[in-house]
């Protein structure tokens, strides 16, 4: 499975924009505004973002190619949230209604 990073790292200036506003959605100090990113948690997130999109797309198509289909659907998500201003992660959401 593809991470953040590689994301990142082999994607246009959209997409690193897109994974920059990504991480900004998890400061290691929740208190700071211009905290630094949390990037683990973020790399995290965008994990469980692709196994979220995998397992609703496995109820109703084959599984070939379902992890590659997951991670390009995950990415155009970063994408079209990058022009949404104050988003919130909707796995750190998940998470807060759902606690482990």
């Amino acid at each position: 499975m593809i991470t953040l990073h590689e994301v990142y790292e082999q994607g246009s200036e959209a997409v690193r924009e897109a994974v920059r506003a990504f991480g900004a959605r998890h400061p290691l100090a929740r208190a700071a505004a211009e905290a630094e990113p949390d990037w683990k948690t973020a790399e995290k997130h965008f994990t469980h973002l692709i196994e979220e999109i995998m397992r609703m797309a496995a109820l109703g198509q084959p599984p070939a190619g379902t992890v590659r289909r997951a991670e390009n659907e995950a990415v155009q998500f970063l994408l079209t949230l990058s022009t949404v201003p104050n988003y919130r992660c909707p796995i750190c959401v998940k998470r807060r209604r759902y606690p482990l």
